[in-house]
């Protein structure tokens, strides 16, 4: 009879995983993220899926995503502004079913002046929980 340390292992069968909702935690940019697909949670090694909200009143510290791209849909809320570019010189309105795509290195600032939480289903080719953010302080004063 063979012992166990001898038997050769056989991998686990990759099968589907389901994520339950859990609750979020607070960006170092100021958005509020709740992870639903990650490295962490299913071993994902090459996407991040989430909802990201923007609390009514507040707004994101400027900042970039160093190495991956962000694509996002608006699902609840009322209209935000994004603020982009090297000198966020450009401000686009986002309201509830736009699609939003950030480039990688892109410095942005989402600002929620209304009286409603804005609310965002996520991706990103990222798949660490904490993204690769670099916050851009310089910038900060720019928007309004």
């Amino acid at each position: 009879m063979k012992s166990e340390a001898r038997q050769a292992k056989t991998p686990p069968a990759l099968t589907a995983k389901i994520v339950r909702a859990s609750a979020g935690h607070v960006a170092k940019q100021g958005s509020v993220y709740r992870s639903g697909v990650s490295a962490q949670s299913v071993g994902s090694s090459m996407l991040w899926l989430g909802a990201i909200s923007l609390p009514a009143g507040r707004r994101t510290s400027a900042h970039r995503h160093k190495g991956h791209e962000t694509a996002l849909l608006m699902t609840a809320g009322q209209e935000i502004e994004i603020w982009s570019g090297a000198a966020l010189e450009r401000c686009e309105m986002v309201r509830p079913g736009d699609y939003l795509f950030i480039p990688a290195g892109v410095p942005h600032v989402a600002v929620n002046r209304s009286t409603k939480d804005a609310e965002f289903l996520g991706a990103r080719n990222d798949p660490a929980a904490n993204e690769s953010v670099v916050l851009m302080p310089e910038l900060d004063e720019i928007v309004p």
